[in-house]
Parts: structure tokens; C-alpha cells; sequence
């Protein structure tokens, strides 16, 4: 059975690591038999800023956005790759997430909740995969600041909508990187999106 796999890259730079490990995982994915949805964010000018309308049901999201969360709750998978600033993704990819896991596309509340509970997650993926390049230490991460964007992307965000298997990997230091591990991170990230993806899943 082919999956539809969305793939989602927030990084400016085309020359950059991160476009290297989405592509890598764009062409493990097809390789697999499946269709990969793949956005770059930066490049298609896809725009953040949450606008006022769109925090409510009605009228619903502009057209960019609309068509992103029908990707969105179609996709039987997610890979996201993104770097590490801040502790945080790119602005572009924090505000995709704002625009685009909306009331009803990605989660809603019970009857009766108006907002105060924990919502319902409604996202179809079976499972989600983040890839990020960073240039702190793991265990410095870990040790010093909690490694943020695990909680964010598995709990926060994943975890809340509905999407239970989550996967994550960070490449560093990628500062001191040499080529050789560059190729073989490159090589991980096909393979891990391979494993959680594989044909006829």
C-alpha cells in the first residue's frame, strides 16, 4: 500500500544540510513506493503571521493555509526537518504549525469542552518524524536546557493531535562536521524515514 508522507523543511538556505536530509528523505520515501507531499517553506514564500481572522472557525484559513491542512490531515505520515535555534524551529516553521493544526484539521474538543480540557487528536498519520542540525552537544542540550524540541514536536504538538509513534534525530555538531559524517547522517536520515515508512506499510 503507498502512504502519502508530507515533508516539511524550514530552513532559508538551498545549499544547507537540512535541504540535504529533506531531499534524502523525499527520495527514501518514493524509492519506498510511497508519495511524498514535500514543502519548503522558505522557498515558496509560505507566509507565518497567524492573521487575526484565522483564529477563528469561521471564516476559516486563507487559501495557502487552507491547502496545507488538507495535505495535513490526508497524510499518512509526517517528516519534518528543521535546524535548532533557539531551542526552537524557524519562525516559518512555528508559524506553519499556527496556521496550519487548526480546530478540526488537528485536534478538537469534546461536546461540553469550550476550550479548557485536552482536546481530541484527529490526524490520521500513523507516525512522525523530525530531523534536526544543531551545533550544541547532546548531552550538552540535554544537560543545560532540557532539549526543548523533543517536548515540543513529541507532546506539545504530535502527541496533542493524535500521532502516537514519533521519531526524532539531531545531527551535530554540524559546525565541526566533516564530509564524511555529513554523508553518513545523510545516510541515517534515508534510513529512518525507510524504517518507519517501509513499502507496502
Amino acid at each position: 500500500m503507498s502512504l502519502s508522507v508530507l515533508v516539511i523543511l524550514g530552513h532559508p538556505d538551498p545549499a544547507s544540510f537540512n535541504h540535504a536530509i529533506a531531499q534524502a528523505c523525499v527520495a527514501a520515501l518514493t524509492q519506498n513506493g510511497h508519495h511524498a507531499i514535500f514543502h519548503d517553506l522558505c522557498a515558496e514564500g509560505f507566509d507565518p503571521a497567524l492573521p487575526a481572522p484565522e483564529l477563528c472557525r469561521e471564516p476559516g484559513p486563507g487559501p495557502d493555509a487552507a491547502a496545507h491542512c488538507a495535505e495535513l490531515a490526508a497524510a499518512d505520515g509526517l517528516v519534518v526537518v528543521h535546524p535548532n535555534w533557539w531551542g526552537q524551529p524557524p519562525a516559518v516553521l512555528k508559524g506553519w504549525v499556527d496556521r496550519v493544526f487548526r480546530p478540526d484539521v488537528a485536534y478538537r474538543f469534546v461536546e461540553g469542552d469550550t476550550g479548557e480540557g485536552v482536546p481530541q487528536g484527529l490526524l490520521k498519520a500513523r507516525a512522525a518524524v523530525v530531523f534536526n542540525t544543531a551545533n550544541t552537544p547532546r548531552d550538552r542540550e540535554r544537560e543545560a536546557f532540557g532539549d526543548p524540541l523533543e517536548r515540543i514536536w513529541r507532546d506539545c504538538i504530535f502527541g496533542l493531535c493524535g500521532v502516537n509513534e514519533f521519531h526524532r534525530r539531531t545531527f551535530s555538531v554540524m559546525c565541526t562536521s566533516t564530509r564524511e559524517e555529513r554523508e553518513a547522517w545523510l545516510g541515517e536520515a534515508a534510513g529512518l524515514a525507510a524504517r518507519v515508512f517501509p513499502p507496502g506499510a
